[in-house]
């Protein structure tokens, strides 16, 4: 690599850098404030609370390890990569998420561990991957909502009817492109990429990938729900089933409301006093779980996921140059 290109390729990675940790230190900021630190020791910093939130962090690992199977999997019939390769991937991707609200740049590092020709396709399936697990989080939230239906009545109404209608939309875009994804991966080769030759490529799920992708996601939400019930324990919620129905319906219900980014901590929270009103949970715990939960599913592996990027050396320059192409 040109010094000159050495140097634009470090001054993005450093921008990059830096404007990821800013936005995880502006959360952390307006989530956990001063205030809030005497309370959290004294919650989540006893003997058995400690083990609870060691539990929860041990679980990271396989959370993210479900993911990158499936990541590989996914890939597989585009470009085969090794699982490790498929971590690496997650990892970055994690770290590039903490860009814009909904975690929309995610892919813009993922693609970066496969050939060139291969990253605009990547790209598609990486949105079809997640629609898999927003599938199951949709379902078993639907599920929730109607075992617990009267809880959202009167000026709540709108919470179920949101989600419902949101959560139908979501549902109806994915089985369109589940069942299409070779036609949108083929209208990506010939209208993006310009690849005539390649138009015969066609992309399908066999049943054995269908049961695989969807098998993983269930598995991979279970493990994000154990995490959030360990925490929630931590505040003095029971460990039961309705604790489990209250975790279903509050994933549900805030990954299928749109959120305003400055706003969406006290959207959370809001969500949170409904959802888990009948546990006994005071407003600050709330918070501070919620809070928790993001510092070990996202930051810590957005920090593996810089540190994966700054070793690899990879040229953040293409990035840029993607941008354009697409």
């Amino acid at each position: 690599m040109k010094p000159a290109k050495k140097i634009l390729s470090f001054s993005l990675k450093l921008a990059v850098g830096l404007l990821s940790f800013w936005v995880i230190y502006w959360r952390l900021k307006n989530d956990l404030g001063p205030e809030q630190l005497p309370l959290l020791k004294a919650t989540f910093l006893t003997p058995s609370a400690l083990l609870l939130v060691v539990s929860a962090f041990l679980l990271m690992p396989f959370n993210w390890g479900i993911e990158s199977l499936k990541w590989r999997h996914i890939t597989k019939p585009v470009e085969h990569i090794t699982f490790a390769g498929a971590q690496r991937s997650v990892y970055s991707g994690v770290f590039a998420g903490n860009l814009a609200p909904g975690r929309a740049t995610e892919f813009l590092a993922k693609i970066l561990f496969f050939k060139p020709e291969n990253r605009i396709s990547i790209t598609v399936l990486h949105f079809i991957n997640g629609m898999f697990q927003l599938s199951i989080t949709i379902i078993l939230g639907l599920l929730a909502m109607y075992y617990k239906t009267q809880a959202f009545t009167g000026d709540l109404a709108w919470i179920k009817y949101a989600g419902g209608i949101g959560g139908g939309v979501l549902l109806l875009v994915f089985g369109w492109c589940f069942f299409n994804t070779g036609r949108i991966l083929q209208f990506v080769i010939k209208r993006v990429l310009k690849q005539e030759g390649e138009s015969h490529f066609n992309y399908t799920f066999s049943l054995n990938s269908i049961f695989f992708l969807f098998g993983f996601s269930v598995l991979r939400y279970a493990i994000f729900a154990l995490q959030m019930a360990l925490l929630l324990s931590c505040a003095g919620a029971a460990f039961s089933l309705v604790l489990f129905i209250n975790i279903a319906i509050y994933f549900f219900i805030t990954t299928t409301i749109p959120m305003v980014s400055f706003l969406e901590a006290a959207i959370r929270v809001a969500i949170a006093l409904v959802v888990f009103k009948d546990l006994g949970v005071a407003v600050s715990l709330l918070a501070l779980v919620s809070v928790l939960l993001w510092l070990i599913n996202i930051v810590v592996p957005s920090i593996i996921g810089y540190l994966v990027l700054i070793n690899k050396k990879i040229d953040f320059s293409v990035l840029k140059k993607r941008r354009k192409a697409i």
